[in-house]
């Protein structure tokens, strides 16, 4: 009997599309497995490129887990898979609003219920804080996490800020004076093939329960430990500017516009000025904090 994977996906400006595509090709070419591509479709879709004021406009949202409207799920909730892929991207330290709204559907918790799920980030260079929570959602679905692979822009931090920025903005991606092209790189993107020959031998094998060891294995997940307490304490602080924001209205409301500007110019500041000297900080204390940074790696590659 033929295998089933339902591979759940949004994608805005097109790079989770290519990342998608990539691992999946050798599972597509498989007789023995089905591959079903459901494409999240918010209503009314989000814009590419933003204005700025549009894309802060989305981090009240995204950080409190508000659902938009989505368009129904094409997909039958009676339908028996045998893998869900579930690829997404962080905004905000959180997961964005598509897959907020996706993870708290009726039709889409009874298809993760009994289910195996992996996951697929697409990312600058935070995670963490946004899979804790896609993890959440999956217990909560009834659902079992078999893994995650991470994608990220390996490009130097305040340099890869301003390429995505530009690249969100104003829509271009390219390389530009000394700021590399935005986004995770082409190389990289080819190079995740081989993340979709483990899950072919996963599910071929009928071997799910080893697939997250498998995709560890081949390093498709790497945690940046210099990273994890920025992303704790910008979480906690990011849900104070959402209850702040939210008090002058939901999205798309311009009477929040003052209170979310004020939060890019916050944003800005902790970005530039504060997580160098975070980081550099890190690097001085690692030294004595080795055991508790390999159970933080560990923790967050399972």
């Amino acid at each position: 009997m033929n295998k089933k994977i339902l591979v759940i996906y949004y994608s805005q400006t097109g790079q989770l599309t290519n990342i998608v595509k990539s691992i999946m090709a050798p599972v597509i070419e498989k007789k023995d497995v089905e591959v079903v591509f459901e494409e999240l479709k918010p209503i009314p879709s989000f814009p590419f490129p933003w204005s700025s004021d549009e894309f802060f406009q989305a981090m009240p949202e995204s950080v409190k887990g508000i659902p938009c409207m989505l368009e129904p799920l094409s997909v039958d909730d009676k339908a028996d898979f045998d893998l869900i892929i579930v690829a997404y991207q962080p905004w905000f330290l959180s997961p964005s609003i598509p897959y907020h709204s996706f993870f708290k559907n009726e039709k889409a918790q009874k298809i993760i219920r009994g289910k195996p799920v992996v996951t697929i980030i697409g990312c600058r260079n935070m995670w963490v804080m946004a899979q804790e929570q896609i993890k959440q959602y999956i217990t909560e679905a009834g659902g079992f996490y078999a893994g995650n692979i991470v994608l990220r822009d390996k490009a130097p931090n305040l340099l890869s800020l301003v390429s995505i920025i530009r690249w969100l903005i104003k829509g271009k991606k390219e390389k530009h004076l000394i700021f590399p092209e935005a986004g995770v790189s082409q190389q990289d993107i080819h190079d995740a093939v081989r993340f979709g020959h483990i899950i072919y031998e996963a599910i071929h094998k009928n071997n799910i329960p080893q697939l997250r060891n498998e995709l560890i294995k081949a390093r498709a997940v790497e945690v940046q430990p210099q990273l994890i307490m920025l992303e704790k304490r910008g979480k906690a602080f990011f849900h104070i500017w959402a209850d702040f924001a939210l008090k002058k209205g939901g999205y798309g409301s311009k009477d929040r516009n003052f209170r979310l500007r004020l939060f890019k110019y916050y944003l800005l500041t902790v970005l530039y000025l504060v997580s160098p000297f975070a980081t550099m900080l890190f690097f001085l204390v690692s030294p004595l904090r080795r055991k508790s940074i390999q159970k933080q790696i560990h923790r967050y590659q399972q």
